[in-house]
């Protein structure tokens, strides 16, 4: 009977069955891939970015040249920083000597590159004392304030690059002796005072 039956109904029952098992087993696989999609991204993990370092500025202080002339211990060239001070400067070349006369220094004025700082002595001339004091140097020579060669004294001559105190002498004996000078270049007529010397003085004197 049943063989009947399959005879009768079989390509009618068999293949809509075939159909329905083969669509269940392709539907039950989709799940499973789907479910184990599914898992491999829930279980990766989030990538996070590297924080990137951040690079910080050093600020460093711009080193500048200073002269320090007149009453002090060590007279000469220091290195410092735009953030020092005079009274670094001064410290650095080894303070006061006796005698010095520090009531007009700004001790608390920054330094700047070519900056001269000239320390007068007690009793030194107001005017000339003034003149030379803490002169800010621009890198414009004509703003740096000149000695004035006929007028000057020992110490203030001294302060000159090249000058010391034989030559400040030679000078004053050859302006007793022969006159005012008449022009800086002059000076070349004192003994001891050659080119090389008058041109590194060119730019600091005057006879006015």
């Amino acid at each position: 009977m049943i063989n009947n039956l399959i005879a009768k109904y079989g390509k009618r029952v068999l293949l809509p069955s075939i159909l329905c098992v083969a669509g269940f087993i392709v539907f039950i696989m989709i799940q499973r891939e789907e479910q184990s999609s599914f898992e491999l991204i829930t279980e990766a993990e989030p990538v996070q970015a590297e924080p990137q370092e951040e690079l910080q500025e050093v600020k460093e202080a711009t080193q500048v040249l200073v002269d320090v002339k007149g009453a002090v211990n060590y007279p000469g060239v220091y290195t410092l920083t735009e953030e020092d001070r005079v009274v670094d400067a001064i410290t650095l070349a080894g303070g006061y000597v006796e005698g010095a006369d520090s009531s007009l220094i700004n001790h608390a004025q920054k330094l700047q590159d070519e900056m001269v700082i000239y320390i007068p002595v007690k009793g030194e001339e107001t005017e000339a004392a003034v003149k030379n004091i803490t002169v800010m140097g621009t890198g414009s020579k004509s703003e740096i304030a000149k000695i004035n060669i006929n007028t000057a004294d020992e110490s203030q001559l001294t302060t000159l690059p090249g000058i010391g105190p034989a030559k400040a002498k030679a000078i004053i004996s050859y302006r007793e002796e022969q006159g005012m000078f008449q022009t800086v270049e002059g000076l070349k007529e004192v003994s001891g005072i050659g080119d090389k010397t008058f041109e590194q003085l060119i730019d600091l004197i005057d006879i006015k």
